[in-house]
């Protein structure tokens, strides 16, 4: 496509076209071959899902959730955005977004901002011991003419930025760490997206029900 485009010859390999066939070094999971191959916290890989659960600060309830099989969450920012949209008008309309770095890409800033959600997602991993200097250094004034992600970026250093984002440690992380250790849910049991899906519905029903019966009292 280049070389009819430019007229000229492009330089090394010519990429060949993907083959319609298995190859011998192909390999497919015979318990569950739906399951995908994914790096997990702590390193090394496992065969697995990926479950993504879409939390409120204000109330630490589940407002949507999913099973993907993609292996890097930088994917799951459009399918997240398609599940706040199910939710009925009558309970409003999310006007921040918070994510970790693992999420970030100027493609997902732009598809949350085009939705007219505040984007705050770290583009790089936090020092958990900042100076001093750092901790009390002024607000940045606002770049001139920026983009989508050089207008997060400085959103995310003003004062209401840091809280904002900080929030995010106490409301959304506790929820898996709460499915993990006090529901106790570590892995799925179930075998087939459709399946593992239900799975993780009922995971999120029942830590909604434990929530509820908190903040109800």
């Amino acid at each position: 496509m280049k070389e009819e485009t430019t007229g000229k010859k492009s330089r090394g390999k010519k990429p060949k076209p993907p083959e319609l066939k298995p190859l011998p070094g192909d390999q497919v999971n015979f318990t569950d071959e739906e399951s995908r191959i994914m790096p997990v916290s702590g390193g090394g890989f496992e065969q697995c899902y990926n479950g993504q659960a879409i939390v409120d600060m204000d109330s630490m309830l589940i407002v949507g959730n999913y099973v993907s099989q993609k292996p890097n969450d930088k994917q799951e920012i459009e399918p997240s955005l398609e599940e706040l949209a199910k939710l009925p008008k009558s309970i409003g309309k999310a006007g921040k977004l918070a994510a970790d770095n693992g999420y970030f890409s100027e493609s997902n800033v732009k598809k949350i901002t085009d939705k007219g959600i505040e984007a705050y997602i770290s583009s790089g991993r936090q020092s958990h011991n900042q100076s001093l200097e750092e901790r009390f250094q002024e607000e940045p004034k606002a770049p001139e003419n920026p983009n989508e992600v050089e207008s997060m970026r400085h959103r995310m250093k003003t004062e209401d930025g840091k809280k904002f984002y900080a929030k995010r440690k106490s409301t959304v992380e506790p929820v898996f760490g709460i499915i993990k250790e006090v529901i106790g849910f570590r892995r799925f049991m179930l075998r087939g997206l459709e399946a593992v899906t239900g799975e993780w519905n009922l995971v999120c029903v029942a830590f909604n029900l434990k929530r509820l019966c908190k903040l109800v009292g």
